[in-house]
């Protein structure tokens, strides 16, 4: 099937008592057994419950994987992965990674005899250069958050493969309509489903989506030993906000295009991230890579802080908050909100700075965006 037809169908199965068409929320925690360890598939809803099992199947379905898994947030499923690694490990992680991603590895992880090197993926040789027998981990985000930066997975599969190390993909910015990076080479890929697979900004959760059957095995363990599990009635949600993901992300693609060509057009505007600008420096790559652009765009205003504040305050449709993806568009400064827990010196030197805008393009009227952009300019 194609991607907006699995989008409606993947995982969904007629109820046989009632012949419902949507699949129902089993509001259970535990489940009545024949005998000792003699049950029906299901035991604990920690283990394995109806109604998430199907949206994880749907998951699976929309990358294009064997197995799908899901999580009570993006964070709880980076944190699964990690703990796939035993300590002395090095993990190889592009510099311009989600904030909260980054913190994790700094602050928490590393504590564990974790070595994380960030390294700038957009140079392959780079990564190349940084790779040792002791890597196990290859840790791409494309497009980057927040600097829109597209990373060549075909060249990190090759490092990852050559080292014997594990290539993740977090998808989050793209999300499966846009980019499979499994079929690219990737081991597992990895989503913030609270952004644009949730899409309506009510949910929090995440998703891990593999083909291997040992990788499955090892993350389901960890799924179920460490319980970060979403509860029936988010899968329920998060399951049909899939079946809308392929006409949304449509027009989030449309708005972004739009909203980006508007930015680079404008005399106050200094510099657009946006990978689907031809003037981008990894156009290319994004245009082999990817099916389309999503809505996510930064850029640089030209002026002041104070500047930006300023320009904040006059915007009437774009609302100022944490997070991306959802129906409605909101702007976000990274220097203050989003990656404040990344250190001065590596937001410096990644161009994380007081005049840097990321903008979550909408699903509204794309006259609509530009128009208040305009505006507030």
């Amino acid at each position: 099937m194609k991607p907006f037809t699995t989008c409606v169908h993947a995982g969904a199965h007629v109820e046989p008592t009632t012949g419902a068409i949507m699949q129902p929320i089993f509001a259970t925690s535990t489940y009545v057994q024949e005998e000792p360890a003699k049950h029906k598939g299901f035991d604990y809803s920690r283990a394995d419950n109806p109604t998430r099992q199907a949206y994880e199947e749907a998951l699976a379905a929309m990358e294009g994987a064997r197995h799908g898994l899901s999580f009570a947030s993006g964070l709880a499923a980076v944190q699964a992965v990690v703990q796939l690694l035993e300590p002395g490990a090095r993990i190889l992680v592009c510099d311009d990674v989600y904030g909260g991603t980054g913190r994790l590895f700094r602050r928490l992880f590393a504590k564990y005899n974790l070595d994380f090197q960030f390294v700038d993926m957009a140079d392959p040789a780079a990564v190349k250069a940084a790779a040792t027998p002791a890597t196990k981990l290859v840790w791409v985000e494309t497009p980057t958050n927040p600097m829109m930066k597209v990373i060549d997975i075909r060249a990190m599969a090759q490092v990852a493969k050559q080292t014997g190390a594990l290539l993740v993909v977090d998808n989050t910015f793209a999300s499966p309509i846009f980019q499979t990076p499994l079929a690219l080479g990737a081991d597992i890929v990895l989503h913030s489903t609270t952004k644009y697979i949730g899409g309506h900004s009510d949910l929090i959760g995440g998703a891990l989506m593999m083909s291997r059957q040992d990788l499955f095995e090892q993350l389901k363990f960890v799924q179920f030993a460490a319980g970060s599990v979403p509860s029936p009635f988010d899968a329920y949600l998060m399951h049909r906000s899939l079946k809308t993901l392929g006409v949304r992300m449509m027009q989030h693609h449309k708005n972004g295009m739009a909203v980006a060509e508007f930015l680079a057009s404008h005399k106050r505007v200094k510099r657009v991230m946006f990978p689907g600008l031809k003037s981008h420096p990894q156009h290319a790559i994004a245009a082999e890579q990817m099916r389309g652009f999503s809505g996510m765009v930064s850029f640089d205003l030209d002026g002041t802080y104070d500047d930006v504040v300023k320009f904040l305050k006059k915007l009437k449709v774009f609302a100022l908050a944490e997070s991306l993806g959802g129906v409605e568009s909101l702007v976000n400064h990274p220097e203050k909100m989003t990656h404040a827990s990344v250190p001065e010196e590596m937001r410096k030197k990644l161009g994380i700075g007081p005049a840097l805008i990321r903008l979550s393009c909408g699903i509204e009227d794309t006259d609509d965006l530009v128009a208040d952009l305009k505006q507030a300019l």
